[in-house]
């Protein structure tokens, strides 16, 4: 997949004081979702919404586009 994290978001969730456990219990991230950050997949807009906002940045400051080697790029 081409689109990557740049940080551990949980890593980076723990430093701003959010758990795992306060995310589950105050119901800010579901268990699925705290899954699919564990293993580097993909998250809904509605999820990357919420952790842009518990962490104060842009999507662009957690995601990066990294090409693979077998996409060409579009012609005009």
């Amino acid at each position: 997949m081409p689109i990557k994290y740049k940080i551990d978001i949980l890593e980076a969730l723990k430093a701003a004081g959010y758990s795992t456990y306060k995310l589950r219990k105050e119901k800010l991230i579901g268990e699925a979702t705290i899954q699919r950050l564990r293993s580097g997949t993909p998250v809904s807009w509605e999820n990357l919404s919420v952790l842009c906002k518990l962490l104060n940045c842009q999507p662009g400051d957690i995601l990066e586009y990294i090409p693979d080697g077998d996409e060409e790029a579009p012609s005009e």
